[in-house]
C-alpha cells in the first residue's frame, strides 16, 4: 500500500482525471486529499461528484480547506455569501451547478455533495506524516490547533512542526508549478486552477505526479536528504 496525497483542486477535473487515468494510483493505495475542491475553477460540481463516485473504489481521506468553509459558512450568512462570490471563486462554482438564480441557492445543490463537504476532517495522520489544507501552529498538539493555522494562514516558509514527523499540506499556492519542500514541510498546492499543475505525491518515496487542465503530466522525484 502506498500513501498518496493530492493538492488543491478548485475545480480541475480535467487534471484531477489525468492523474489517475495514468494508473499509478492502486485501489488498495490510501489518497489523502488536502481540501480546496471548489471554487476559482471552471468544474466544482464534477470534482465533487467524481470524487464521491470513486470514493466507492479507492480509499480515499478527504480534508478540508477554507473554501469548504466558505461554500458552507455562505448558507447561513448572506455577507459571507457576498464575499464567497465576489473575493474567493464562489460564483465560479454556482455556475458549475448551473446556478443562475441566487435565491435559496443552497437547496439547488445536492445534498450528497453538502454531506461530502460536513464529512471533510481537519486533518489526518498516518505513520510518520500529518496532512493538513494550511498547516500547523508549533508546539501545538493536533487536537488543540486552531482554524485560522488549519485552514486559513498562508505558510511561506513553514517551521518544523515536530522534528519526528512530516506536514503535508496545501493552500499556500506556488505560482511556479513547483512543490515547496522544506523537508519537515511539503507543501504541494502548486496552482491547478491557474493554469500550473495538480499534484499528487507518494509521500513515502518522494515521487510524484503532475498533471494540468490540458492533460498534460510531468513526474519527478523529490530529492529526500
Amino acid at each position: 500500500m502506498a500513501i498518496y496525497a493530492i493538492g488543491d483542486i478548485h475545480g480541475s477535473i480535467n487534471a484531477l482525471k489525468t492523474i489517475f487515468n495514468q494508473g499509478l494510483i492502486k485501489k488498495d493505495d490510501k489518497v489523502i486529499f488536502l481540501g480546496d475542491y471548489v471554487d476559482k475553477g471552471t468544474d466544482s460540481k464534477a470534482v465533487i461528484d467524481w470524487l464521491i463516485e470513486k470514493s466507492k473504489v479507492f480509499d480515499f481521506k478527504f480534508i478540508r480547506g477554507n473554501h469548504e468553509i466558505m461554500m458552507t459558512t455562505a448558507k447561513s450568512s448572506p455577507d459571507i455569501f457576498v464575499e464567497w462570490l465576489q473575493y474567493y471563486g464562489g460564483a465560479t462554482t454556482l455556475k458549475s451547478y448551473a446556478i443562475s438564480d441566487n435565491k435559496n441557492w443552497s437547496d439547488k445543490i445536492d445534498k450528497t455533495h453538502w454531506d461530502f463537504i460536513d464529512s471533510c476532517l481537519p486533518y489526518f495522520e498516518i505513520g510518520d506524516f500529518i496532512f493538513v489544507h494550511a498547516g500547523l501552529e508549533k508546539n501545538k498538539r493536533l487536537e488543540q490547533q486552531n482554524e485560522h493555522h488549519l485552514f486559513w494562514k498562508k505558510f511561506e516558509t513553514p517551521l518544523i512542526y515536530n522534528p519526528t514527523k512530516t506536514v503535508i499540506c496545501g493552500h499556500t499556492s506556488r505560482k511556479n508549478g513547483e512543490i515547496a519542500d522544506f523537508k519537515h514541510t511539503i507543501c504541494i498546492d502548486t496552482f491547478a486552477h491557474g493554469g500550473m499543475w495538480l499534484t499528487s505525491l507518494n509521500v513515502e518515496t518522494g515521487e510524484f505526479l503532475k498533471a494540468n487542465n490540458k492533460g498534460e503530466i510531468e513526474k519527478g522525484k523529490l530529492k529526500r536528504t
